[in-house]
């Protein structure tokens, strides 16, 4: 059984010493230590973090730290956590992810999860049946996920993490946390996340209660692999998602876009705690279908695919017309995937839904698109469109129904958002804004807005 090097008095002091040094003589001076100190100091992130990774000091309540892409978000937080069970004198914490496994496979087990930076001396147990984290000392980390914000109703703690906070699907779990934030004498919530310019990150950076940190990619690009910085770094830097996803920048309205962000807050619709899809019953709707602007448009360059890391993003969208006359954006399930896979996933979303037939886009290889739906499940029925028109002309219709106030997206997509304020007319439409502008172009614009053919 490993035993707990106990961190002798002053060694915080000794940390900062050391952090003032070049990097030789750290290497030397570590040689040199016990090697029960230099356990203790492997797990020591007042030196190993950054000044900006430390809890600021004052009477805050909430620590909302924004940060680009491989910074090192979940890292602190979870050292932070790890912190205050150790240390902080808090017992009763809340860890939440945007969805369940978010906060088993990121906050908990990941590669930088509580877990992982937990020393073996003090490392607690994970009981994934009762969704915990327990320490020996009797502090207890309870597993949350954003997407059943009814779990946060009752249970009442004195600290919480929250991860990837603006991209929360239901942001009222926000509003249950803080309901329960009442234990101990001084309860605080440290959020990380990439920011996207949602109203309650708006009003986090007024709240007077909140302290704000910002980091960018480039300064962890030390402890980046080679692979991020050449295929994600070098794609976005320079570009509007590279500053929001790299730079951590919270970017407004485009000038020139179809959509805006009040525009689409105006018109959205919350969803309920068990998703969009119980938002109304399905006799509400006269139809639903499931729209899929495929990834790859041509044989030849599906067989150019040579690994996972090639394939492209395939725009999948569900949405409803309702009795009302109004569209209704149900679900974004837009991924990587292969041909298979996202074929796979529009099919099932059609038995999910209810759907009345799956659109697919096919401008090139309809043999394709037409085949792999098949083999995905030969029942469902296929309306492929052929799209004649440009790129403007088809989602500005669909933009005028937003602006109309007959169109509608049920919930949060934050992808999806981001890619509807952020497109000009004239730019490379992306495939989630195509995949919603093909569906509510069928709901929604009659025959005749695209040439079409049923299989």
């Amino acid at each position: 059984m490993v035993t707990a090097p106990p961190l002798h008095e002053g060694h915080g002091s000794l940390a900062e010493a050391w952090a003032a040094l070049p990097a030789e003589e750290r290497e030397v001076l570590m040689a040199e230590l016990s090697p029960d100190d230099r356990a203790a100091l492997a797990y020591d992130w007042s030196f190993w973090g950054g000044p900006k990774q430390q809890a600021p000091p004052g009477d805050w309540r909430t620590w909302l730290f924004l940060a680009g892409r491989g910074y090192g978000k979940t890292r602190l937080g979870a050292e932070h956590i790890r912190q205050q069970a150790e240390t902080g004198g808090k017992r009763a914490i809340a860890l939440v992810g945007p969805t369940a496994a978010d906060g088993r496979d990121v906050l908990v087990e990941g590669p930088s999860g509580i877990l992982a930076v937990c020393p073996p001396w003090n490392r607690p147990k994970y009981e994934p049946s009762n969704r915990r984290v327990v320490w020996a000392n009797g502090a207890v980390a309870h597993v949350y996920s954003a997407d059943e914000p009814d779990r946060l109703r009752g249970p009442q703690h004195d600290y919480a993490w929250c991860d990837e906070l603006a991209s929360w699907r239901h942001i009222e779990a926000w509003d249950m946390l803080l309901l329960g934030l009442r234990g101990g004498g001084d309860p605080r919530v440290v959020a990380t996340t990439t920011p996207r310019p949602i109203p309650l990150i708006k009003a986090l950076l007024k709240d007077p209660t909140c302290v704000v940190t910002r980091g960018s990619s480039y300064e962890n690009l030390a402890n980046l692999a080679p692979a991020f910085i050449a295929q994600i770094i070098k794609k976005y830097e320079g570009t509007r998602m590279g500053r929001q996803e790299l730079m951590a920048e919270i970017l407004e309205d485009v000038l020139g876009a179809l959509w805006t962000l009040a525009m689409i807050e105006a018109t959205r619709i919350p969803a309920p705690l068990a998703g969009a899809a119980s938002t109304f019953p399905r006799d509400f709707f006269t139809r639903i279908v499931v729209a899929v602007d495929p990834p790859i448009k041509s044989p030849a360059e599906a067989a150019a695919i040579q690994e996972e890391t090639d394939i492209a993003e395939a725009g999948i969208v569900v949405a409803g017309l309702g009795r009302d006359g109004h569209g209704y954006v149900l679900e974004d399930a837009s991924r990587q995937a292969s041909p298979l896979q996202w074929a796979t996933i529009a099919t099932s979303l059609y038995d999910v839904f209810k759907a009345d037939r799956v659109i697919a886009e096919i401008n090139q290889g309809g043999e394709m698109v037409v085949s792999t739906l098949a083999t995905a499940d030969a029942r469902v029925p296929v309306k492929v469109i052929q799209a004649q028109r440009g790129k403007l002309l088809r989602a500005e219709p669909v933009a005028a129904l937003f602006e109309k106030g007959t169109a509608h997206l049920v919930g949060a997509f934050p992808r999806l958002e981001d890619q509807m304020v952020s497109w000009v007319p004239g730019l490379k439409s992306p495939d989630r804004l195509d995949a919603m502008v093909y569906a509510l172009t069928e709901l929604m614009l009659g025959p005749g807005t695209e040439e079409a053919f049923v299989l």
